[in-house]
């Protein structure tokens, strides 16, 4: 059947139309603040130059770091999600998607309150020598409270998608449970866990509200950009929002195909 004969229902190509105007509303303002940035603004004094790397590291590097807690506690709760029926499970599952519909200033007030350095985790952990406030620690629990229900609930849903059978014969064939979950059950649900750590990244690499009331310096790139709205005005502001939309959308896509590829070897 060709393209034609395919979207030649009425109805099929209304719907078209309506996601046309849905991508469109995506891409314009994206390409309107990528092509009409000068992004020479951002290098013509060293200052700047060291300023704008600085941020865009440390952005990266917080992410990232966020994405991989979230991996190493997320995972695990959201295998006994999927594979387990106990009192208060709805609970525990509303709760991990609490932060999606809190405002991020009120996370961001809520972090503070939680580790601020009068507050007893945040005691605790400066015995431990890891401190919040002010510091990047800060900055990736920010990132990981807002962005950790991507990760939780996709890769629930994969675990879900995991014939549970599966895992019965590797059982009945002498596998122990940790055996049975790194080769049966995560193997499988590797996509969805995927997908929810890419997921995470980016919602992570993008807070702005959290990260502000817990860490304003060093300064991610979002706050920079709020900084430098204020300082520069909007040329630069324009630039720097440019810059980060072009290296986070090549990185997402990379990652995206990267995972697609795997999934067709």
């Amino acid at each position: 059947m060709n393209i034609a004969n395919r979207f030649n229902n009425p109805f099929t190509l209304f719907f078209i139309v309506l996601g046309l105007v849905l991508i469109i509303f995506i891409l314009w303002p994206l390409l309107g603040t990528v092509f009409s940035a000068d992004y020479g603004l951002l290098f013509e004094d060293a200052e700047i130059a060291r300023e704008v790397r600085e941020s865009i590291l440390l952005t990266f590097y917080s992410g990232l770091v966020a994405t991989i807690a979230g991996l190493v506690f997320g995972v695990p709760l959201a295998y006994v999600l999927a594979r387990k029926d106990f009192h208060g499970k709805s609970l525990i599952e509303a709760i991990i998607d609490v932060p999606l519909v809190i405002p991020h200033s009120a996370a961001g007030i809520a972090l503070l309150f939680a580790f601020g350095q009068e507050r007893f985790l945040g005691q605790f952990f400066h015995i431990l020598h890891i401190d919040f406030f002010g510091q990047i620690a800060g900055i990736v629990v920010a990132m990981m409270f807002v962005s950790i229900p991507f990760l939780v609930d996709s890769a629930k849903e994969g675990f879900k998608s995991v014939d549970p059978r599966l895992e019965n014969v590797a059982r009945t064939l002498g596998a122990s449970p940790r055996q049975t979950f790194f080769t049966i059950s995560l193997p499988l649900a590797r996509r969805s866990v995927i997908s929810g750590s890419i997921l995470m990244w980016a919602r992570g690499i993008s807070e702005f509200g959290a990260v502000l009331f817990l860490v304003y310096h060093p300064r991610i790139t979002p706050v920079l950009i709020l900084d430098w709205f204020g300082l520069y005005g909007l040329p630069h502001t324009l630039a720097l929002a440019g810059l980060l939309i072009l290296i986070s959308l090549f990185i997402f896509i990379v990652l995206r195909l990267l995972v697609q590829r795997g999934e067709y070897k």
